[in-house]
């Protein structure tokens, strides 16, 4: 089987499954959301936006890493002294919010078949 057969079969595969409007449309939803739904799809965007509010950590909270939100509030207390960290560790966290996510709909991707 060569490399054109592979990209036939998976047409195939496509027509095969789309024969009622209803399977169409779900074949659109899931190439759409990525395969994750729409809260995968909207988890990372929602931790990166719940991160931005400053000094609370809620993109951790979200990803229910409680103890790590918990230490960077308490590590933020001798960094507000300094001008140069805080802005790092708001940045970390930001970043480290959405990386989360993604793993947890990545994580959720591998369980979930079509």
């Amino acid at each position: 089987m060569d490399e054109g057969d592979v990209g036939i079969d998976i047409v195939e595969e496509l027509r095969g499954r789309a024969r009622t409007p209803l399977n169409v449309l779900r074949i659109i939803w899931y190439e759409f959301s990525g395969g994750v739904g729409p809260w995968g799809a909207l988890r990372p965007l929602i931790a990166i936006g719940l991160a931005l509010v400053p000094f609370l950590f809620l993109g951790q909270h979200f990803n229910r890493q409680h103890a790590k939100a918990r230490d960077w509030t308490l590590l933020q207390v001798p960094l507000l002294l300094s001008i140069l960290l805080w802005p790092l560790l708001y940045i970390y966290s930001i970043v480290d919010a959405w990386w989360l996510a993604n793993e947890r709909v990545a994580e959720a991707t591998k369980t979930i078949t079509v």
